[in-house]
């Protein structure tokens, strides 16, 4: 046996996703690159660990035992690569944090001064919709999670971030007055929603029922970029926060619709559970938020102040 930590990754990887493709995509290697790997991994067994039918592949019942192992050792080695950092007096270990979709456009600024200061630190941030965030929440699988709406059915701790805006958007092509529209302007236009789960949804949703609206729901759509795109070009609009519509503000793709009672505020928020015990990484990174989070806010979100 000759296998490698590299092929361990690949191997382990394509058993968690089921999927060449997209464990390249993970790993942020080419697809043949993979296959190659894979293939000289397998040819070290005599037992085979995967089998193709039609274009799917599968795991044979030997392939998840290897990978079981392989998760073993490749955990292994990370405890030593962590033991080293921390013996030379560097902070080592896991940070995992979940975040909605839209916080895309957010955490990775309150992350990245953190994250430089700190290479031993292993970052997860998982992108989703609010009900997987909230769930893996509950589960204890996140040390923190980012969210606008906050939740109800669990305890939790936070701290306030950033001011998010939501506002009704068209393409650049729809004619707009220097009034504001009244709110009937949603009874006349197609509405592009998110998916059930989705927190801007929840937001949009509550506007609507509020007023009494009754809308014209044209389509549903799983991903905020994916409403950007079917919103510029024409297909209708949506209600969508102001953090993830600045390039198409400023290329002039999509436009704000002024309307009376927008924009909706929320505020985006760092939770965790009430009475999480903190690993050291994720203690350390409560501290730089904390004393970083003003800064960030101007260094990088100034421009929202003007919307």
């Amino acid at each position: 046996m000759n296998y490698t930590l590299n092929q361990l990754q690949i191997f382990l990887k394509i058993t968690q996703i089921g999927s060449i493709t997209k464990a390249s995509e993970e790993l942020n290697l080419t697809q043949p690159a993979v296959s190659i790997q894979l293939k000289n991994f397998q040819n070290q067994f005599k037992i085979p660990l995967t089998e193709v039918i039609g274009r799917k592949i599968f795991i044979t019942e030997f392939g998840k035992e290897i990978a079981v192992a392989a998760e073993n050792i490749l955990n292994e080695v990370s405890k030593i690569d962590h033991r080293t950092l921390a013996f030379s007096g560097k902070l080592s270990g896991s940070l995992k944090i979940s975040v909605v979709s839209t916080g895309k456009y957010v955490m990775p600024f309150f992350l990245s001064s953190f994250i430089k200061q700190n290479e031993g630190v292993d970052l997860s941030l998982d992108v989703t919709n609010k009900a997987r965030v909230i769930e893996s929440l509950i589960k204890n699988e996140v040390d923190f999670a980012l969210v606008s709406v906050l939740p109800n059915n669990i305890q939790i701790e936070k701290i306030e971030l950033l001011k998010n805006k939501l506002f009704l958007v068209g393409d650049n092509d729809y004619k707009i007055s220097n009034k504001k529209f009244d709110k009937k302007i949603f009874e006349t236009i197609p509405l592009i929603y998110r998916e059930d789960g989705s927190a801007t949804r929840s937001i949009m949703q509550k506007f609507i029922e509020k007023n009494s609206l009754s809308i014209r729901k044209k389509m549903v759509l799983t991903s905020n970029e994916a409403v950007k795109q079917a919103v510029i070009a024409g297909l209708g609009f949506s209600v969508m926060p102001l953090i993830g519509i600045r390039n198409e503000l400023r290329d002039k793709t999509l436009k704000i619709i002024p309307v009376k009672g927008l924009p909706i505020a929320t505020t985006w928020n760092l939770i965790w559970l009430k009475g999480k015990k903190f690993s050291p990484v994720a203690d350390n990174f409560m501290t730089h938020i904390k004393q970083e989070k003003n800064n960030i806010i101007k260094n990088h979100f100034r421009w929202s102040e003007d919307f």
